[in-house]
């Protein structure tokens, strides 16, 4: 007799409450990608059903229901998650432009690959098209910055160069504008087109070390753009799967100053939204 999966008491619960987005949440916020991917090959080899479908058919109908919508993204592939949330920040113009950056500087070029080709077969249009195609205007800087950022994954494949993080940082350092602390954007364009997203970093830390600052932040001054705490966390947990969860609380203390499980019940109201989020990072 075939041993029996570790996850089948799971996939018999989840096959029961498939409409029951509070009770899933329960089960599913704090299991990891590859616990989720085996939960399931289980539920299909048990059920004989896409347990992603079944949640499709069951959860989306209610549009308006955040934590369906989550739970539905968190349950998908990688690739198929990027690919949705890259349709759903191009249709919300100047407002989801930095969720688009965030896919193309933290996905390798094989992995934006399989985000490219979900796109195409779910939505059937092609993405960066779809990026460029949107009515350009001098107040959009993140459609010019995706623009480079597209040319840039699609050819280096070169090591990072210190030699070249030097050149780069002074060049950073001599193209701030009048000494005003702003940045000039052709400059950054220039480079994010013409290097890696690994030399881009090395430059930037290269001009920390010189200059004695962050160069990252006075970007970040220059871009910022107001956005919802639930579309920052949501996008913060939906990219977690290749990171790890302490590295998240560390890298989101270091970019806002506070910690995520605070910010999460300090700026969310009470919902059950905000429960698989306090789950999802941990908490009891």
């Amino acid at each position: 007799m075939a041993s029996q999966s570790p996850f089948e008491n799971d996939c018999r619960e989840i096959h029961g409450m498939c409409d029951e987005p509070c009770r899933l949440s329960r089960l599913l916020a704090h299991r990891s990608s590859s616990e989720r991917q085996q939960i399931k090959v289980t539920y299909r080899a048990m059920f004989g059903e896409d347990l992603v479908g079944r949640l499709r058919n069951t959860l989306l109908p209610d549009q308006d229901n955040e934590l369906c919508n989550l739970l539905y993204l968190w349950m998908l592939d990688p690739a198929e998650r990027d690919a949705i949330m890259a349709r759903d920040a191009i249709e919300s113009g100047l407002t989801g432009y930095r969720a688009l950056v965030e896919i193309f500087t933290r996905r390798k070029q094989e992995q934006l690959f399989f985000t490219k080709q979900a796109y195409l077969g779910r939505f059937k249009k092609n993405m960066e098209q779809d990026m460029v195609t949107e009515p350009s205007h001098p107040s959009r800087p993140y459609q010019r910055l995706l623009v480079a950022l597209a040319a840039s994954h699609k050819s280096h494949h070169d090591e990072p160069s210190w030699h070249i993080a030097k050149c780069d940082a002074r060049r950073l350092y001599d193209a701030k504008k009048g000494g005003t602390g702003s940045v000039d954007e052709a400059t950054i364009l220039e480079m994010f087109s013409k290097r890696s997203i690994p030399q881009v970093r090395l430059a930037f830390s290269s001009y920390k070390h010189i200059y004695g600052h962050d160069y990252t932040k006075l970007l970040q001054k220059s871009m910022q753009r107001p956005e919802s705490n639930k579309r920052l966390v949501t996008r913060a947990i939906l990219g977690s799967d290749d990171v790890g969860m302490d590295k998240i609380k560390l890298a989101f203390k270091s970019n806002f100053g506070r910690n995520l499980g605070d910010f999460i019940h300090e700026s969310l109201p009470q919902s059950d939204y905000r429960d698989f989020l306090w789950m999802w990072q941990g908490g009891q």
